[in-house]
């Protein structure tokens, strides 16, 4: 079979552990053998993080926005174990909060639906999709230990040296600071892509945070979702027979509980980090979530929406089987292949990452799929597959889709 070229490079951001494992049994199983895959490359695992002092993940993240299109692995977010793990040199920061940071713009996060998955909750019948801000909040927050006795101010300085000034607590006994920021810039682009979307996807917009809490920071969010769709996409929303309303955060929760699905639900930061692990494992598994970061400008990173499977890795790495799933990051890579194609032109690579999407589900609603779905799928003859069998049950199908 003649290999699939590719004209302009994607952006490949290798992992750590499982998912770094699967990286490579896809690269060379589902890709290598079909597409002449043109890639600049930039390890994020976290021993190359640490002795880059992080400057990889600046760099690849810049690459994005170069390029256009960003394909992901997961990684770790170190924590105190994972530094001794490791023997960092610091707790560096999520990574994907940094490329986060960096290209601004909001996640999309859909679940992947299959025959012989019910969702968990009985009253959804349709996808939901989540629209999670990708800039600032606790992602780019500062925070400090605080001893007994202190006392913690905020401060903001103006251009003109005036400052203003609040307390925050006076510490009787230790604790702990934290200080977030968002900017007017970054909230709108964040508005405006998720009115977009709608518009493009035709479903209803659901927006919530907790501004009667926070009545500065999360009610700016309220105002200026309200303002932009007022004076910029209220008229097109009508015409399409769309709605969009504001909600708090647990009310937005009870309502999507008894839903049919079938809308956007846009979330601040960490509101939606939270929330689309909670859609994706009660479509079925965590591991079967779509992600894309799209930045204001138009530029693309598409990743798995999970995490490292690090008891499935030390399992692996003890010689045992895994039947890990690799669905989320099959999807990142068609994701990307598919944008790839379509912004310089490539209808072959589309079909391709089309071929992929449809081998992938086929292989599952055949009975063929791996321990997570084995537990919950409803098919009568279905069959357990550790991560490299179901590969390439995958792997076949997709030849034969491809030599049709």
């Amino acid at each position: 079979m003649q290999k699939i070229q590719m004209t302009t490079p994607l952006v490949e951001m290798d992992g750590d552990e499982m998912t770094r494992v699967l990286w490579q049994a896809i690269k060379d199983k589902l890709i290598h053998p079909f597409v002449e895959l043109k890639s600049e490359y930039y390890d994020l695992g976290l021993e190359y993080r640490d002795a880059t002092d992080d400057k990889v993940t600046v760099e690849a993240a810049e690459a994005c926005k170069k390029y256009g299109v960003g394909v992901k692995c997961a990684t770790i977010t170190p924590n105190k174990q994972r530094v001794e793990e490791y023997n960092l040199k610091q707790m560096w920061k999520s990574p994907n909060g940094t490329i986060r940071a960096i290209m601004d713009g909001t996640v999309f996060r859909a679940p992947v639906t299959v025959g012989g998955i019910t969702p968990t909750v009985s009253t959804w019948k349709k996808p939901i999709t989540l629209a999670r801000h990708a800039y600032g909040d606790i992602y780019k927050n500062t925070e400090l230990r605080a001893p007994a006795g202190s006392k913690a101010e905020l401060v903001i300085t103006a251009p003109d040296g005036t400052e203003t000034r609040a307390d925050i607590h006076q510490f009787a006994g230790d604790g702990v600071v934290m200080g977030m920021h968002n900017t007017d810039a970054s909230i709108s682009g964040f508005a405006r892509a998720c009115f977009r979307y709608a518009l493009d996807t035709k479903q209803d917009l659901w927006f919530s945070t907790k501004d009667t809490i926070s009545k500065t920071y999360d009610h700016r969010f309220k105002d200026i979702f309200a303002e932009i769709y007022e004076t910029e996409f209220k008229e097109a929303f009508e015409a399409a027979g769309l709605e969009y309303f504001y909600t708090l955060i647990d009310d937005a929760v009870a309502r999507v509980i008894r839903s049919e699905g079938g809308f956007i639900w846009a979330c601040k930061n960490y509101d939606g980090d939270v929330m689309s692990d909670m859609v994706a494992t009660a479509f079925g598994s965590l591991a079967m979530m779509t992600s894309v970061l799209v930045s204001p400008d138009g530029k693309y990173e598409y990743e798995a929406a999970h995490g490292t499977v690090t008891r499935h890795f030390y399992k692996w790495r003890a010689g045992e089987k895994t039947s890990t799933n690799p669905v989320a990051t099959i999807f990142a890579w068609s994701g990307a292949f598919r944008k790839r194609g379509e912004l310089d032109d490539l209808p072959a690579l589309c079909a391709y990452a089309d071929a992929l999407e449809k081998a992938t589900i086929d292989t599952i609603e055949a009975g063929e799929m791996t321990g997570d779905l084995y537990l919950i799928s409803t098919l009568e003859n279905k069959k357990k597959l550790d991560s490299w069998e179901f590969l390439d049950a995958i792997a076949g199908r997709l030849e034969t889709l491809l030599q049709a």
